[in-house]
């Protein structure tokens, strides 16, 4: 492979890697809030605006990159990790951590009504303003130790602000992806939105490193503090620096040409065959993902005793390795189908919550294992999941498959995690099993691993019409390996992405 098709192929592996909607993660629903990119537009979207003035275009689309690069900024200020030192400081219990950390999933059942929301008002306005509110409505936990409210009253607040954003960002998430696909040409896309990736991760990477410094050095060992309080008045700061840039990107579809939604499509999904299969599994997978995921953060914090400069380094290996490995998923897909490599990435990924029984607060070092692991296939699990619906969705009703796939995967993920607080809230913190000592949270890591990887067997009957067989993961592998072409000067196949 020359190096010019290299570059090519590169780019459109990161490309791939960047449209991956988060099927396996619904909750991470805003432009650029999550590596490497959560919220771009399906690649068969239309070409983008034709006789567009290329300086206002070529405006836009920086516009849109800085916009990526300040929304990481937001979430390392107001994210997963920041919510659950939250938790940690008012008190919460481990169902209530479930309950605010699945919220983002329960938000999903809102995909239908976004839909609806977009093609009512269009996409720019939709998105503007609902991206905006979800990320300014952290605004009452800047303030709260001056509230002069009492605890319950502080985590009612908590749950109250999580519950909002979650809601309108994915009301937001709606809007803008179909924003995006009709700004961002079909010919530059897959540089782009590499270009846009890379940008968000490392921007990401060193605000994540800040705000764990910041919560080391200012966070007492009880009660609230400073810095929590701090951060939630930077991700309000951001909020209106990312509204600001997106502001500035203009909408190239004329006034009136959004597409109507018929609410009868909604239940094509429930009456076709094939999708239901995908159903099932996007069920099965994000109950299995639900019940642990939501709690390897406090158990980081509260029983490994990670500082969280540690933990941004740890989410910060994983992305690096996801990145990584995107373009050679990207390559097997071609060359497989994505329902092989999401077959062997779902039974994978099912090793990971076992691995977390290994290091203690002494012993980290088998997280190492986790960053390699959990980097490598989750990134091809994104890639997959994300080609294998769009081969079952037609393009007309797509919009409402898509949502399908998601409010059934948040459901699912969302009752699951509420379960496992339940479970854990039912056990000793901690007890001795096997002659070796154990925490609560290690049950849900065993019961997520064996769900896991019934789970992955449900990958078995999903359908993909092309799609090539593998019998062992040797196979798998040697399909990387690179094969003669038949054509003089030809180099290996494009990536699906680029017919998705």
């Amino acid at each position: 492979m020359s190096p010019a098709a290299f570059r090519r192929y590169v780019l459109s592996s990161f490309a791939s890697l960047a449209t991956a909607v988060p099927l396996f993660r619904p909750g991470s629903s805003l432009p650029g809030a999550a590596a490497p990119l959560q919220g771009a537009p399906a690649v068969d979207s239309p070409k983008g605006p034709p006789g567009a003035a290329p300086h206002r275009l070529r405006g836009s689309l920086g516009a849109s990159v800085a916009e990526g690069m300040f929304a990481e900024v937001f979430t390392a200020c107001a994210g997963a990790t920041a919510l659950t030192a939250w938790a940690i400081a008012l008190g919460l219990g481990p169902v209530l951590v479930g309950v605010m950390t699945a919220l983002p999933f329960c938000a999903q059942f809102v995909q239908f009504p976004a839909a609806w929301l977009t093609s009512l008002f269009g996409h720019r306005r939709v998105a503007l303003v609902a991206v905006c509110l979800s990320r300014l409505v952290m605004f009452p936990l800047a303030v709260v130790p001056w509230l002069g409210l009492e605890l319950e009253g502080q985590q009612r607040l908590l749950l109250c602000v999580a519950g909002a954003s979650a809601l309108l960002g994915v009301v937001g998430n709606n809007a803008w992806v179909a924003w995006m696909g009709e700004l961002v040409p079909r010919p530059i896309r897959g540089r782009f939105f590499g270009r846009r990736t890379a940008l968000s991760t490392l921007a990401g990477t060193l605000a994540s490193l800040g705000a764990g410094l910041l919560m080391d050095r200012l966070r007492p060992p009880t009660g609230l503090g400073l810095a929590l309080p701090l951060l939630a008045l930077a991700a309000c700061v951001m909020g209106v620096v990312t509204t600001l840039f997106m502001a500035t990107q203009h909408d190239p579809a004329p006034p009136g040409t959004t597409p109507r939604l018929e609410l009868r499509g909604a239940l094509v999904p429930l009456k076709d065959p094939r999708s239901r299969r995908v159903l099932a599994y996007q069920v099965a997978w994000n109950a299995a993902v639900g019940v642990s995921a939501p709690y390897f953060a406090l158990h980081s914090i509260q029983n490994l005793k990670m500082t969280f400069v540690i933990m941004a380094l740890h989410a910060a290996g994983v992305a690096a390795v996801r990145i990584l490995t995107a373009p050679l998923w990207g390559r097997m897909i071609d060359r497989v189908g994505a329902q092989p490599v999401l077959m062997a990435c779902s039974l994978g990924i099912g090793v990971i919550p076992a691995l977390w029984l290994l290091p203690s607060a002494g012993t980290l070092w088998p997280l190492l294992f986790d960053v390699l692991l959990a980097g490598a296939l989750w990134s091809g699990h994104g890639l997959a999941i994300f080609a294998l619906p769009l081969t079952v969705a037609p393009r007309k009703g797509r919009p409402f498959y898509l949502a399908a796939f998601a409010t059934a995967g948040g459901l699912a993920y969302a009752a699951a995690a509420a379960l496992g607080g339940a479970i854990a809230s039912a056990l000793p913190e901690e007890f001795l099993l096997g002659g070796r000592p154990w925490v609560n949270l290690h049950v849900l890591f065993v019961l997520s691993s064996v769900a896991r990887l019934a789970a992955g067997m449900l990958a078995a009957k999903l359908p993909e019409p092309g799609a090539r067989p593998v019998g062992s993961l040797s196979a798998l592998v040697a399909c990387l390996l690179p094969r003669p072409s038949p054509l003089a000067g030809a180099h290996d196949a494009r990536p699906r992405a680029q017919t998705r």
